[in-house]
């Protein structure tokens, strides 16, 4: 349970007994419109819409989706179970919570704190890696000519686990649609084909990896029993985004990416990389808190030279799990964009 303090500026508490450690009030962020929340997981203030007085009328049947299509930072309940939200429309949280990457990427580490890795467009950088999982990510991007550095989004993953590889990636696409799928994954060099429709699913016979589709087009549910879970949404920049941000996107290109999730079942305390080092046993940040954009550098220690390789200064990879074999890492709530929840997300802007 959570309650609101009223007053300027808004305090929140967590009164879960379950979580002693997170009893004091925290203040809500400065971004939140009129309202937060707390995370007891993770002890972090989050920004949220405030509760209704009493619950709304039953909707008889879903309406048809907003014609904002993907720049439409909205999602509706479609589960008929649930009477009192089914069919209403809901606007999207922000990219608060703790485990997040976030915008040209905004990372919040899997320690609630908040920093930018911008990387660089057309590289390879290390996410996670650990004794049995590696992650990298390829970052896509725009040079703008005003700044130093690059507008960059992620187009595509290479993980390793065990002896095998999964691929994930966005289609370069120009004309958006929701309803053409316009993602690509791949299992140990062969093609995963998954039937389109929601719920349709994927299995392999050499390993415990299961592919689920969450919608019938452009996102899936990724999980490897005992190691992780991953979801992925395929996501475009629109006309509206590049025009508030200035990211001068063109027509040819919308610059299709990934918005990810990640569920950590079994990271030791030695791992590392760009997002992995925050649940690291003795990370300590090192990003320069109290300023506006915290940026954390290390592009040298976590660029890898292609997909796959696991050759950053960060790896740690070998294909077998350490014995320092950690516990259980759990979404705490985490929403993008595209709707999805995660601890350890990356995002679009």
């Amino acid at each position: 349970m959570v309650v609101l303090i009223k007053g300027a500026p808004n305090k929140v508490t967590c009164q879960d007994k379950h979580y002693p450690y997170c009893q004091n009030e925290l203040y809500c962020p400065a971004t939140c419109p009129e309202w937060c929340t707390v995370d007891c997981a993770t002890c972090q203030p989050i920004c949220s819409s405030p509760p209704t007085l009493s619950p709304p009328p039953i909707t008889p049947s879903l309406p048809p989706p907003s014609r904002e299509g993907a720049a439409a930072k909205k999602a509706r309940c479609k589960n008929k179970n649930y009477p009192n939200c089914y069919g209403l429309e809901q606007s999207c949280p922000d990219c608060n919570r703790p485990g997040a990457v976030c915008q040209d990427p905004r990372f919040i580490g899997g320690d609630g704190i908040t920093f930018y890795f911008h990387g660089k467009k057309d590289h390879n950088f290390c996410l996670v890696s650990d004794s049995n999982l590696h992650i990298n990510a390829y970052f896509i991007g725009k040079r703008n000519p005003n700044m130093t550095r690059d507008f960059t989004w992620v187009q595509s993953l290479g993980i390793l686990f065990d002896n095998h590889k999964l691929f994930i990636g966005a289609k370069k696409t120009s004309t958006w649609s929701n309803t053409v799928d316009r993602l690509s994954l791949a299992f140990d060099g062969e093609p995963v084909i998954l039937p389109v429709g929601e719920g349709a699913a994927w299995q392999s016979h050499e390993s415990s990896i299961i592919v689920l589709r969450t919608q019938d087009a452009n996102s899936v549910e990724i999980e490897v029993e005992g190691n992780f879970k991953i979801k992925a949404t395929v996501v475009p920049i629109t006309d509206r985004e590049s025009r508030i941000h200035r990211y001068g996107i063109t027509e040819d290109n919308c610059f299709a990416h990934l918005d990810l999730s990640f569920k950590f079942y079994a990271l030791s305390g030695e791992v590392n990389g760009v997002l992995g080092q925050t649940y690291g046993k003795n990370y300590v940040s090192r990003v320069k808190m109290g300023v506006a954009v915290p940026v954390l550098g290390g592009e040298r220690e976590f660029t890898a030279s292609n997909l796959f390789a696991t050759d950053c200064v960060a790896a740690r990879f070998d294909g077998r799990f350490g014995k320092g074999k950690g516990g259980f890492e759990e979404f705490v709530g985490m929403e993008c964009g595209s709707g999805m929840g995660g601890h350890g997300v990356v995002c679009k802007k």
